[in-house]
């Protein structure tokens, strides 16, 4: 029988896997085991809601956020595709339609 990781929400070492997911039977939380090796590496990015973000993943901004040397800002709301992960204060790097690439926030966007 193999280790499976504990709960990313919880910890709890309780985990089980159904079908393609793994599932906490404490929490309720769900996610896929190939977001497993991303928490394994010890590199974790959540989002406003708690959600687990990996690169490719689609997100969506939460507030206006104000962009430098501009006096636009990009509005709540805005779809943002293609997410590429790095580690540092801003934690997303992407391209935005309109605004070419920008990095962000993980704690102003939610998974989409």
């Amino acid at each position: 029988m193999t280790e499976l990781a504990p709960c990313p929400i919880c910890g709890s070492p309780y985990t089980y896997e159904f079908e393609s997911l793994l599932v906490c039977p404490e929490c309720g939380h769900e996610w896929q085991a190939a977001k497993e090796m991303t928490i394994e590496k010890g590199f974790v990015v959540k989002d406003t809601n708690g959600n687990i973000l990996v690169d490719g993943d689609t997100v969506v901004t939460i507030k206006n956020l104000p962009v430098k040397g501009t006096s636009q800002s990009i509005k709540a709301g805005t779809k943002v595709k293609n997410i590429r992960l790095v580690d540092s204060d801003h934690n997303i790097d992407c391209k935005i339609d309109g605004f070419g690439a920008m990095v962000l926030k993980s704690e102003f966007v939610k998974k989409a």
